[in-house]
């Protein structure tokens, strides 16, 4: 392995690793939020032991992803240092936002984590609010950062070097909206859909209990919720990138000739040797209208851009087709779910739809990696759009192999932990923490 594919697979494992708590850290707030607040409103204890065990694993998970994005901070300036030296000064102002938003996130939980008995319920209810908002909103700065690095703007080239650096300009990018919004709504979705197959496979082995009954309803509803809003905005990022990076378009719909009436690709398998796509399933203009609104509107093909410009579209166009698959099964579970609900006016409890909600427990986070692959993989060869290359911006450095494999080593480890640690929170038969909470139901937020 070459030390630019050794720094590059680093990057990529690391991301890989912190995306999944990044997006944790997004979603889990909100679930625990909503169950307090259904507990305020209903006194129903079981919604105070859920708001208390969801509270528990979002501390684990926080304290994870803080590891992995510290990591992640560490990599930037030691494998990427010539992306660091130009877009340093310009997009530093959202990671610096990011940290505030992040330690503010920190703050509030604790108060969240520590204060059932010490604070007012209002105000222990703010602060899991307040924990949930700026959760999603420091994730909003780091995205704005890839977004510049899609549509690069807030600067002018003089000798090479950035000039007239407009920072402000650099977040609010033209691919800021599309990349934020997608993203927080893909964090959202994503865990409502891990934590509705948790408690669906504790109900399949305890038909009856009512804690993990109430936790699948308020995750159903978050995910029928998300599932719906998704793909709306995915239609919003396609008219976007058609128009910002069409060679990215192109590389995620396979399509290699320029022309009108272009369709819409489901499935296949690039061929770039041949310049064809088998076994897709295409509809006619359909491309055209998703990117244009038009159904006989022209789509850029691959064909207008250098070949050592194209990103990997083999690549590109799979990941595309994995993420839209996992998005659309989680938007039908969820629809499925919200008609039987609505027919037996109650949660559905059914064995196969509960082991349906199960097995698509993983859809989420699988669509976010393959989501990720796209953004990163589709810019390529550059880092820095139309700007920086790839291969111009990683160290010198030797050697890479070494703290690749380290690294890989560490966040299986952490991996494994997490899993473990996760895992005693859900296995352990909350009825202890139901007792608890009755007896403690007249003061415990009172």
């Amino acid at each position: 392995m070459s030390d630019f594919l050794a720094a590059r697979s680093q990057m990529a494992m690391s991301l890989a690793f912190h995306i999944i708590f990044a997006a944790v850290g997004i979603g889990m707030p909100l679930l625990m939020v909503l169950a307090e607040g259904l507990w305020l409103r209903t006194r129903d204890t079981t919604y105070l032991t859920l708001a208390k065990r969801w509270a528990k694993g979002t501390a684990i998970l926080f304290a994870v992803g803080a590891v992995s994005g510290t990591v992640l901070s560490f990599e930037l300036g030691l494998l990427w240092p010539g992306f660091m030296r130009f877009a340093g000064p310009i997009i530093g102002l959202p990671f610096s936002l990011e940290g505030f938003a992040f330690f503010t996130e920190a703050i509030f939980l604790g108060i969240y984590l520590y204060g059932w008995k010490r604070v007012p319920p209002r105000m222990h209810l703010f602060a899991g609010i307040m924990t949930a908002i700026s959760g999603a909103i420091s994730g909003v700065f780091v995205v704005m950062a890839n977004a510049w690095m899609n549509s690069p703007v807030g600067f002018r080239l003089e000798n090479g070097q950035p000039v007239d650096i407009d920072p402000i300009a650099a977040m609010f990018n033209p691919n800021w909206f599309q990349q934020t919004l997608h993203m927080t709504i893909a964090a959202y979705l994503a865990t409502a859909a891990a934590v509705a197959g948790i408690h669906a496979f504790m109900l399949l082995r305890h038909t009856n209990d009512r804690f993990h009954r109430r936790a699948l309803g308020i995750a159903l509803g978050m995910l029928v919720v998300s599932a719906i809003l998704q793909p709306i905005s995915g239609d919003h990022s396609a008219k976007v990138v058609a128009e910002v990076q069409p060679a990215k378009l192109a590389a995620l719909e396979a399509q290699f000739q320029t022309e009108r009436a272009a369709p819409l690709r489901i499935g296949g398998i690039p061929d770039p040797a041949t310049e064809t796509t088998k076994f897709a399933i295409e509809i006619p203009g359909g491309l055209s209208f998703l990117a244009h609104g038009d159904f006989n509107a022209e789509v850029i093909g691959l064909d207008q851009f250098p070949p050592d410009e194209r990103p990997n579209t083999v690549l590109v166009h799979l990941s595309f087709q994995l993420m839209v698959a996992c998005g659309f099964a989680l938007m039908g579970l969820g629809l499925l779910s919200t008609w039987f609900a609505w027919r037996r006016k109650r949660l559905p409890d059914q064995r196969w739809l509960l082991w349906l909600m199960v097995l698509a427990g993983p859809l989420g986070f699988i669509a976010i990696e393959a989501g990720w692959m796209v953004t990163e993989l589709g810019r390529q060869p550059w880092v820095i759009y139309n700007v920086v290359r790839t291969a111009d911006s990683v160290t010198p450095m030797p050697g890479l192999i070494v703290p690749f494999i380290t690294f890989t080593l560490l966040y299986i480890f952490l991996a494994v932990v997490v899993a473990w640690l996760m895992w005693t929170q859900i296995i352990n038969a909350p009825m202890s923490d139901m007792q608890r909470s009755h007896e403690e139901a007249g003061h415990a937020i009172a």
